[in-house]
Formats: C-alpha cells, sequence, structure tokens
C-alpha cells in the first residue's frame, strides 16, 4: 500500500461453489486503489472449481477438502493474514474501488476503534422482486442503525488483527452462513470493544433470493440460531433487526392475523384487525416509502405482505426457540 500511509489491510474471502458472482467479487478487490496488503482465498471444499478462479486473480489460496463453514473457512484466512486490519468479503459481494482506503481510513482515524462493517448499497444486482426487496431492506435496516454498533457483519466488515486474535475468532460450531458475525460482534460488545457501522462503506450484493432460499435463511440460518443467542446473553438490543418497533410490530402482527380469523365467528374483532394494521402501517411508513423512492407504489404494496409475512415468522421462530431453549435448561 505505497499510496497510503495507513494501516496494512488483508481481504479474506470464503467461498464455496462462488461461480461466476465470485469472479465478479474478485474482479471488484483487484480494482480497488489503493490495493489491499493481500487477498486470501478460503475454498471450502468447493466443487465447481472456484479455487482455481481465485488463483487466476493472484490470491492466496488455502482450499479445504470438504465444507465447514464459513466461520471455520475466515479463521483460517485470519490465521494465515499478515495485515494490520482483517477485511472480511463475502464470495457474492462487489466492494467498492476506494474500499481499502475507506477500512484503512476509519481504523487510522481512530485508534480506539476495534471493529467496523458496512452495508450492501441500494441498486440491488438482481432485478427479480425478492432479491430487490430483501436486499434493500438490508440496505434501509443498516443504514438506519445506530454508527456506535452493538454487532458485528461479515460480508463486508474489518477487525484489528490482534483484537481479532485475542477474542478467538468467529465460533466455528456454526457450520452453516448464519449468525456467527452476530455472535463475534455481541462477544467484542461484552468486552467492551468499539465497533462502528461505517455507513458510507457500501458493497453490492449479487445473490438471487427465492421464496425458498429467503424463508430457509431468515427462518433457520438467522431466526432461531439469534433467539437462541438472545436468551443466551439475556439482552435485548435496541439495535438492526430487533429494534423495540420491529419487537412491537410483531404483536401486532400476530393481533393482526389471529383477530381476522377470529372475525368470521366474532365479527367485533374485525375493527381490532383493522387498528393493528394501521399501527403497522404508520411505524414503517418510512420504510415503505423508501420502496416507493426506489420502485414505485406498486412495488412498495407488493412489500407490505412480505414485511408483515418476516414479523410473522420471525415472531414464530422467537417462540419456538424460546420453548426449545427453555426445554434445554430444564433438562439440564
Amino acid at each position: 500500500m505505497d499510496s497510503f500511509q495507513g494501516p496494512t489491510v488483508s481481504i479474506i474471502i470464503p467461498v464455496y461453489n462462488g461461480g461466476e458472482k465470485f469472479r465478479r467479487c474478485l474482479s471488484s478487490v483487484a480494482a480497488c486503489t489503493p490495493p489491499p496488503e493481500e487477498v486470501i482465498v478460503v475454498a471450502d471444499g468447493d466443487t465447481d472449481g472456484s479455487w482455481r478462479v481465485a488463483e487466476e486473480y493472484g490470491t492466496q489460496v488455502l482450499r479445504m477438502p470438504t465444507p465447514g463453514g464459513p466461520a471455520r473457512a475466515r479463521n483460517l484466512g485470519a490465521g494465515e493474514a499478515k495485515g494490520d486490519i482483517l477485511f472480511f468479503v463475502d464470495a457474492d459481494v462487489t466492494i467498492p474501488q476506494d474500499a481499502i482506503s475507506q477500512v484503512a481510513g476509519a481504523f487510522q482515524d481512530d485508534s480506539e476503534l476495534s471493529a467496523i462493517f458496512g452495508s450492501y448499497d441500494d441498486a440491488p444486482f438482481e432485478t427479480n422482486f425478492l432479491s430487490q426487496y430483501k436486499n434493500l431492506f438490508h440496505h434501509y435496516v443498516h443504514q438506519g442503525a445506530k454508527e456506535d454498533a452493538s454487532t458485528f457483519w461479515a460480508a463486508c466488515g474489518a477487525i484489528r488483527r490482534g483484537v481479532f486474535s485475542a477474542m478467538g475468532g468467529f465460533d466455528e460450531a456454526y457450520r452453516r452462513p448464519s449468525i456467527e458475525d452476530i455472535e463475534l460482534g455481541y462477544r467484542f460488545r461484552r468486552a467492551g470493544h468499539k465497533i462502528r457501522l461505517l455507513k458510507g462503506l457500501k458493497v453490492k450484493h449479487l445473490k438471487r433470493w427465492g421464496i425458498v432460499s429467503l424463508l430457509r435463511a431468515d427462518f433457520f440460518y438467522r431466526a432461531l440460531p439469534w433467539t437462541d443467542l438472545i436468551l443466551r446473553e439475556s439482552e435485548f438490543i435496541d439495535d438492526l433487526n430487533v429494534t423495540i418497533s420491529n419487537r412491537v410490530s410483531v404483536i401486532f402482527t400476530y393481533v393482526f392475523c389471529l383477530a381476522l380469523l377470529g372475525s368470521w365467528c366474532m365479527p367485533w374483532l374485525l375493527p381490532v384487525a383493522l387498528l393493528a394494521m394501521i399501527g403497522l402501517l404508520v411505524i414503517h411508513w418510512d420504510f415503505y416509502r423508501f420502496f416507493k423512492d426506489k420502485h414505485g407504489w406498486a412495488f412498495a404494496a407488493k412489500t407490505i405482505p412480505w414485511h408483515w409475512f418476516y414479523f410473522f415468522y420471525g415472531g414464530l421462530a422467537f417462540g419456538i426457540g424460546s420453548a426449545k431453549f427453555h426445554f434445554e435448561r430444564l433438562r439440564s
């Protein structure tokens, strides 16, 4: 990094069957000015030759014979890194040309900063409705969150190498893409480390979301394990996806659904459903207006049932996760 006098940055990318989108990721990394100190790709048991693509770009490649999950892959890459800063990037995102200067500059400007992370941009790569909805949802949440962060995000997140090592890295018990980054962020916060959401650091998500992939990821790989983490930590943090307004929205969603169903037998419940619906619209009006500004009112209207469905299955996951957590406590 001859043109930038700051901490050196090692980029670490875990990949499992990354395909053409992984090539786009590497191309964006290669275009960075200034360049990183090194790029380490951990091929996590891939079967599509992603490791060969990584070699084409001159990266350092670590190959694992069988998949073990991104937590293990990132830890392996971190163990080989030489940079002062470990910059974790997912294989299905592209980073901006000034990403290295943004990351290095943030740590150079604040000696007490332990970690930073960014967000998805507001122009998702895939154009189908669910990909636009899901990725713009993520962008909206991160851009509206507190800069003094309470967690971490590994799709585009950086940590001082010494701090990462001292904290023991990611929990490798998460063997799929899950909440391993959130769990690490909780540990950081508990240890008193400073984490910052760098809202100017925006990456483009290349993933195409469908109904099955979205629900599987949200319910099984995020909501259920996140519930377990919240209960183990005995703390709700009013930030990102678990804000007070979102928790209230889960209640309103269930009131709306139950009152609407009950109104078939008890018509007096219909006004209750209507009030719950109005409450949800009022609480999240800025959210729906954001989608209107991006794609028009028809698109925004289409997001409303999906958003309420998100609260429904999030609440369901919390109920199931809570029952499981307390049952296991009783057994032990």
